[in-house]
């Protein structure tokens, strides 16, 4: 079973989520919260898998509440955002968030996210990811130390600037002419060198170092 927390400051919105989940036979809410002090402390009370995490919200705000649970705990972050907030889904990222979700997401696509975040992948929307990056990693954003992708291949970097506009690994082999086990392996290999949690991480890495920078 895949436990999660559900946290947003509308009951109605968290009786929604909480409806679709109950449908899936894999997935158990064990949990609701109101704000992001409230999910903190729920968090290391009811060791959920994984929060499904609003932005916006009285007393502390989803980033922050992100920021503490993915240190404090072994649980993942899911964003729910609307799209009219999203200059807080870069800032949610950067605090550890392993993805983000429309709130207006399709129950089975919710689901398959959890799945996927429950195994150890990230929740990246390629067009989505590409238009938030683009808009606030810009030329004002102090890069990090580029130093830091030393420790990769060549081949592992074109992987890591492939991950980052957005390409899912089907469609960064057949860019490469790889197979699709291979990429996986390269992935893995980035991340793990990287000491990265999952490909969202990575894509945040690689716009803060410059490998890839917006609208190329």
């Amino acid at each position: 079973m895949i436990r999660v927390l559900l946290v947003d400051d509308q009951e109605l919105m968290r009786a929604g989520f909480h409806m679709v989940l109950g449908s899936a036979e894999d997935v158990e809410v064990v949990g609701e919260a109101g704000d992001g002090l409230e999910a903190v402390r729920l968090t290391g009370e009811l060791a959920p898998d994984i929060v499904l995490m609003d932005i916006r919200m009285p007393t502390l705000d989803g980033v922050e509440a992100t920021r503490r649970i993915v240190a404090s705990s072994p649980a993942r972050v899911l964003v729910m955002t609307t799209f009219d907030l999203d200059e807080y889904v870069y800032s949610a990222l950067q605090a550890g968030a392993s993805g983000f979700l429309l709130k207006d997401t399709p129950p089975t696509e919710l689901v398959s996210a959890l799945h996927a975040v429950a195994t150890g992948d990230a929740v990246v929307s390629p067009s989505i990811t590409r238009r938030l990056l683009d808009r606030f990693v810009d030329s004002a954003h102090p890069p990090r130390d580029t130093s830091l992708l030393d420790v990769l291949t060549e081949r592992e970097r074109e992987v890591l600037a492939l991950v980052a506009r957005g390409l899912s690994n089907t469609e960064i082999a057949e860019s490469l002419f790889l197979s699709e086990a291979t990429v996986k392996t390269h992935v893995g290999r980035v991340l793990s060198k990287l000491d990265l949690r999952d490909r969202v991480q990575a894509v945040v890495l690689a716009y803060d170092t410059g490998l890839v920078r917006p609208g190329r």
